[in-house]
């Protein structure tokens, strides 16, 4: 047992001993990205919840009020009010979200958990993110080795992790966002509040927001004017999606101006489609995502219908393979660069 566990007293070691314990049986949310299910805690927020499309504008609002290089510092977020006395130093990252946050804004965390579909540090902040050690998964927190890595902070979210705040909290100072996926940009500068690196969380999505709205300018004129429409599509191994406006992947595509065929233009993460069905498709040019192993999902089941050869992009060769870990993993502005990158060699390039 830690020490820091063992200061809480019997009845608090009691308690901590046996969450730790149990996480491995509790669900923290969807461990595909985005946090699209009801989990143990922050169901409202998560996809078909009441909170679900006020997400981004709540989050906006939280943060602090405290000036550059002002500690302690107070922090607004999703469980209520979180004081920090220092600026901190050794972070814990509780979702890929967060560890992009954290790597973009210039710090190597001490721990993350990553996504059950891929451990590894995502290759695209490998070279950032140090070593940080595993402290379970997104669905299976290791209370006792969060705590082993005596952190100053800890970043995670409501809708992931909810019912583990009291005893991380106990741990380290824990600031939460709502949850992750279409609200990255709100959680970059909610995390950066913590961080005290608001001025370059700004700043970097200032640069990112003017990439998008140039890349959209270049591929319509790519096109004669008329830009593509863009299917993002899925294979997940419970589902196929067509991923729709309220996802990470979805407001760089509404950032960039880049059209979606009309039944991705609903405000929600995505829509499902069968094997069966998977002319839904449809588009100028197909995006293709897999999470985890791709012969756990019905990609080869929906491939093989003779819909797919069909479809226009897929004759055109416009029906292409893209990095998951970026285009619907990543959920930061690190990622966001990334996928801005790859769509402007697909689209603008002859």
């Amino acid at each position: 047992m830690s020490s820091s566990l063992r200061r809480r007293g019997t009845a608090a070691v009691t308690l901590a001993v046996t969450a730790a314990l149990a996480l491995s049986a509790c669900g923290g949310g969807d461990a595909k990205g985005e946090g699209d299910k009801k989990s143990d805690g922050g169901t409202s927020v998560a996809q078909g919840g009441k909170d679900f499309g006020g997400a981004a504008k709540q989050t906006a609002e939280l943060g602090t009020d405290a000036k550059p290089g002002q500690f302690p510092r107070t922090i607004t977020h999703a469980m209520g009010k979180t004081e920090l006395k220092a600026a901190p130093k050794r972070v814990v990252v509780l979702d890929v979200g967060e560890l992009d946050n954290v790597v973009s804004l210039g710090m190597q965390p001490v721990g993350y958990a990553p996504a059950e579909g891929s451990q590894a540090i995502p290759e695209y902040l490998k070279k950032g993110a140090g070593s940080p050690k595993s402290v379970g998964t997104i669905n299976s927190l290791n209370l006792e080795a969060i705590d082993a890595l005596k952190p100053d902070l800890i970043l995670g979210s409501k809708l992931r992790a909810e019912k583990q705040y009291k005893l991380l909290s106990e741990i380290a100072p824990t600031v939460f966002s709502i949850r992750p996926g279409f609200t990255w940009k709100e959680n970059f500068r909610l995390n950066a509040a913590a961080l005290d690196k608001s001025a370059e969380a700004d700043a970097q999505l200032a640069s990112y927001e003017k990439k998008a709205k140039q890349l959209g300018t270049d591929v319509a004129t790519a096109h004669g004017g008329k830009k593509p429409t863009i299917t993002m599509l899925r294979y997940l191994p419970e589902k196929t999606r067509l991923y729709a406006k309220a996802s990470f992947i979805g407001t760089i595509l509404d950032d960039a101006g880049l059209p979606r065929p009309k039944n991705q233009q609903v405000n929600d993460l995505a829509v499902e489609v069968s094997p069966e069905r998977i002319d839904e498709a449809a588009a100028d040019w197909i995006f293709t995502g897999v999470y985890g192993d791709a012969d756990k999902t019905k990609r080869e089941k929906a491939e093989k219908n003779p819909l797919w050869n069909k479809l226009d992009a897929v004759k055109k060769g416009q029906a292409k393979d893209v990095p998951d870990e970026t285009w619907y993993l990543g959920l930061g502005t690190s990622a966001a660069d990334e996928v801005l990158a790859d769509l402007r060699d697909f689209l603008t390039k002859k």
